[in-house]
């Protein structure tokens, strides 16, 4: 499965960046460019273990929905979500925190299988 990973240095502490990296409405925010919603599932807050979220958005012109589900967490170092229904074959987001001085390393690592081979 193909790896996308992405290391970013924060100026917070660790157990923040594991919050907001959790927050629906953090995310919903953020994403605001791209008009991705929240329409079923876990709407607010916090979302947690065995938690799942469906998220509807345009990419491509093209509506599309991602059903997602927290399925390892481990406060304030670590969580995964793993698509359950979506445009991909199949899709894990893993959320990894490390603490380095004052700043915290948050690393997302993106694993994914398209439906129709290499893209």
């Amino acid at each position: 499965m193909p790896l996308i990973e992405i290391n970013t240095f924060i100026n917070a502490d660790l157990q923040t960046c594991f919050d907001l990296a959790r927050n629906i409405d953090f995310h919903q925010t953020s994403l605001e460019h791209s008009k991705e919603k929240v329409v079923a599932g876990k709407t607010n807050g916090l979302i947690a273990l065995n938690e799942w979220v469906t998220w509807e958005a345009r990419h491509f012109g093209v509506k599309q929905k991602l059903i997602s589900k927290i399925t390892a967490f481990e406060s304030p170092t670590y969580f995964a979500d793993e698509m359950v229904s979506g445009a991909f074959k199949a899709f894990k987001h893993e959320h990894i925190f490390l603490q380095k001085g004052n700043q915290t390393i948050m690393i997302d690592k993106f694993h994914f299988e398209t439906p129709y081979g290499v893209l």
